[in-house]
């Protein structure tokens, strides 16, 4: 196929995920695997740039929380075609993430959004749901060597949870990097429970998560398991 051929099936799949238009993402994908691009150019340079889209458009509230769902699923619609092709070869991925909602926390919108994001960008992530015990986030991150553990905290019940992820770590000598957000989170919070940072921009996702993995390589540092890092994005407040 040209080069031609190539970037208007792209530029499809991105549109797809823009407008989330389910026909449209089924065609392109199709269309993609017939005329043999990777999946993991399908990832990221046509669902990825789609959701990266979608992520500045919701910052700059010139979208809201139905079209950023309506997106996300076309997203996770496409991944379902493609995914077959990655089983059993996680070098296609760019890491792996290990996402869940805090224990006693059972909101997961906001989650499931920063997942197909992830997803979107060429990351697997292994979403662990709802009520997430802090010892079950490490232990899915061992289960799957993941590279990063994310979760949410959107009540202020449940915010104590993240201190107990903290102690939890560092109990486990893991040695995790640790960053925070979510609608009862702030700065002054992570600073006290002794975190490593705060997102406050759902468009940030895939930027901080890719600058973490170059940290991660480029350090060479690598904990008993893994190094991992728990990330809690802005856009888990949209379930607040």
């Amino acid at each position: 196929m040209s080069v031609s051929g190539e970037q208007r099936i792209l530029r499809n799949l991105r549109k797809s995920v823009e407008t989330w238009n389910f026909q449209l993402m089924e065609k392109s994908v199709d269309e993609a695997l017939k005329a043999g691009i990777p999946a993991q150019t399908i990832m990221s340079e046509g669902l990825g740039k789609g959701m990266e889209s979608i992520g500045e458009l919701f910052d700059q509230a010139k979208i809201y929380l139905p079209q950023v769902v309506a997106a996300s699923r076309t997203v996770e619609g496409a991944l379902k075609k493609i995914e077959p092709l990655l089983d059993g070869d996680d070098g296609m991925y760019n890491g792996t993430i290990v996402m869940g909602s805090v224990q006693g926390d059972i909101h997961e919108i906001g989650k499931a959004v920063c997942c197909a994001m992830l997803r979107g960008a060429g990351y697997k992530v292994i979403d662990l749901g709802a009520d997430v015990s802090p010892d079950g986030f490490l232990e899915a991150a061992k289960e799957n060597s993941a590279d990063i553990v994310g979760g949410s905290a959107l009540m202020t019940t449940t915010l104590p949870m993240q201190q107990r992820m903290v102690k939890a770590a560092s109990d486990d000598g893991s040695g995790v990097m640790m960053i925070f957000g979510g609608a009862p989170c702030s700065q002054e919070w992570v600073d006290k429970i002794g975190g490593d940072g705060y997102s406050a921009s759902g468009a940030e996702i895939v930027a901080l998560v890719d600058g973490l993995m170059e940290r991660r390589r480029g350090t060479g540092r690598r904990s008993s398991f893994v190094d991992t890092s728990i990330l809690f994005y802005r856009c888990c407040k949209m379930e607040a």
